[in-house]
């Protein structure tokens, strides 16, 4: 029994003609009165009485008829479902992410993916940069957006940069540096420093230790929490001078907290990254789009608020 049978004997349990079933087939009549009987024989029963002036269903047949509307039914759904799969428009989304340098741009970006893909299921995972590069290359996630790590080369992973982002200071209130439009590296030689710990964020600790090295002088590292969060507390609190890169500016928003430049400039790489392997349509889609904000800008664009729209009020009807 092939599916054709189906189909056929569909088109004359409705038209109730053959002739006029071969019409909407456009097959002879001849094949769809052989296709019917073949069928007849496959299942063991009689589906269709025939006279030579009329064609009518069995029982039998009643039932088969409903039970193909469901079927092919069914069928069409797939083959839609497979073909939007193909196109990026259904399917699964693993993202992986670090937090802080993403913060801007994420929430938006995410949005309009699922408004252009509304059947596509996005999965967020926020990890720290080494474990997202992990999860990339075992298949775990499809596409990272995270900072370079050591082992990024050995890994095999294909990378886009998206932002050299220059790292800041992070002074408390009142401290004498505030007075400064910037801040040289060689000023924080005998400041206690509060960064990120290197287990959390191995390529922004690195950059920062090198750059101190740079200015000729070893960091003073009054704590290394986990937590970018955690680093402005401290700092609010006066145990150091922080240093984070400038995606951090907009999380200490609320609080006593100055943000100067450092000079000379030092930057850390916010990457997306995804394995050649992984060639899912879904992916793929949130790459192109990931690049298509880049170039436009829209990345790094402060998210613009909708402007308020007042309700005209319809006017009164002068009394008659």
């Amino acid at each position: 029994m092939e599916l054709r049978h189906l189909r056929y004997f569909q088109a004359v349990a409705e038209e109730l003609n053959f002739s006029k079933a071969g019409h909407r087939l456009h097959v002879a009549q001849s094949a769809l009165s052989r296709a019917v009987k073949e069928l007849e024989e496959h299942l063991g029963v009689l589906l269709l009485n025939r006279t030579r002036r009329s064609v009518s269903v069995t029982p039998a047949g009643a039932v088969l008829l409903d039970e193909i509307g469901l079927l092919l039914q069914r069928l069409d759904e797939s083959v839609r479902r497979v073909q939007r799969t193909s196109a990026g428009e259904e399917g699964e989304l693993r993202l992986g992410y670090i937090g802080p340098p993403t913060q801007r741009f994420l929430g938006r970006l995410v949005s309009e993916f699922r408004q252009r893909f509304p059947n596509v299921s996005v999965v967020l995972e926020e990890r720290t940069p080494e474990r997202v590069w992990e999860m990339v290359a075992s298949g775990r996630l499809a596409v990272g957006l995270t900072r370079p790590v050591m082992a990024h080369r050995a890994l095999g992973l294909r990378t886009v940069l998206l932002r050299r982002e220059p790292l800041v200071a992070v002074i408390p209130a009142g401290h004498q540096l505030n007075k400064s439009a910037s801040v040289r590296w060689r000023d924080l030689a005998d400041e206690p420093l509060v960064i990120l710990s290197r287990r959390e964020g191995v390529g922004l600790h690195d950059a920062i230790l090198a750059a101190c090295r740079s200015a000729h002088f070893t960091p003073k590292l009054a704590h290394t929490p986990s937590l970018v969060s955690t680093v402005l507390s401290y700092v609010e609190a006066g145990a150091g001078i922080g240093i984070v890169s400038d995606s951090v500016a907009a999380l200490g928003e609320g609080q006593p907290l100055a943000y100067r430049p450092l000079a000379p400039e030092r930057t850390v790489d916010l990457v997306m990254v995804w394995s050649e392997q992984d060639e899912s349509p879904a992916a793929t889609a949130f790459r192109s789009l990931v690049l298509e904000w880049q170039q436009s800008g829209a990345l790094w664009q402060a998210p613009t608020k909708k402007p308020v729209v007042k309700r005209s009020r319809v006017p009164r009807r002068p009394a008659r």
